[in-house]
């Protein structure tokens, strides 16, 4: 039987619904630059987020969690292979995204005999300066763009979009808790979104999130996940830049957020 345009056409539209379909769910990433470095922030419930790629390179991403690893473990193999037999200073995410992944994603996206993978990824790679660090989200079809300063991935390219405008009032060059906070209130932007986006099969018509919806949806996933903050250092005296963040670390970050027990002594008498 012919294979006519319009089925490849067809196939692929139902490739990309199946990807998109299963990007839906994940839990947002922002990447922001600050003058201290470069972090990327998310929330997770179980298995970690963020990742250390090479030296300066950082990675996240949202999707199959068996995409996710073997994009993981291709950048890091790639990485390694490269700054062994070039050099350190050859390890950049435009080589690893632009001429490694991307093309192999590509490949599978098209190749019709296998299962598309779901997946939609940030690198970031720290600069001597800020104003040298670089952001790359790279699709489950092989694109993908460059972002300098911030940038977001989630769900929906509209949950994307409210995200990137609630850190419209970000400096230029802010200072990291100033950075990460927005985040934070980014990424509930993103979930505000997604979940307007999602509900009964609504349309989000844009807008930045309300101010009651993004703190709700930060609340509502705070009280049963955690943030997660991966950051390479621009000035540090030992060799590895890449560090997740602590608990204790993200505490006032998350404070704002967290619901606090407000049982009284006789409430709580009654309820033994």
């Amino acid at each position: 039987m012919a294979f006519t345009p319009f089925d490849f056409n067809e196939a692929i539209n139902q490739r990309r619904d199946h990807a998109a379909d299963g990007l839906r769910h994940g839990s947002p990433v922002v990447g922001v630059s600050c003058k201290e470095g470069l972090a990327i922030l998310t929330v997770r419930r179980s298995q970690r987020k963020v990742f250390e790629i090479y030296d300066r390179l950082i990675y996240s991403a949202i999707g199959n969690q068996s995409d996710i690893e073997a994009v993981r473990l291709g950048a890091v193999d790639l990485a390694a292979r490269e700054g062994f037999e070039r050099s350190p200073d050859d390890v950049t995410a435009q080589r690893l995204v632009g001429f490694s992944l991307s093309p192999a994603l590509k490949n599978v996206f098209r190749d019709q005999f296998r299962a598309p993978s779901v997946i939609r990824a940030m690198f970031g790679e720290l600069g001597d300066q800020p104003g040298d660090d670089m952001l790359f989200i790279l699709n489950y079809d092989g694109e993908f763009s460059l972002h300098s300063g911030r940038a977001a991935v989630a769900g929906s390219p509209e949950a994307e979009d409210a995200m990137l405008r609630e850190m419209e009032g970000l400096d230029a060059v802010p200072q990291l808790d100033a950075a990460l906070a927005l985040a934070l209130r980014a990424w509930g932007a993103g979930v505000a979104a997604l979940q307007r986006r999602f509900a009964d099969g609504d349309e989000d018509e844009g807008g930045t999130a309300a101010g009651g919806a993004l703190e709700d949806a930060l609340r509502d996933e705070l009280s049963h996940a955690n943030v997660e903050i991966g950051i390479l250092e621009r000035q540090v005296a030992r060799d590895a830049r890449f560090r997740l963040l602590t608990a204790d670390e993200t505490a006032s970050l998350t404070a704002p957020y967290r619901v606090v027990s407000t049982l009284s002594a006789e409430d709580g008498e009654e309820e033994r």
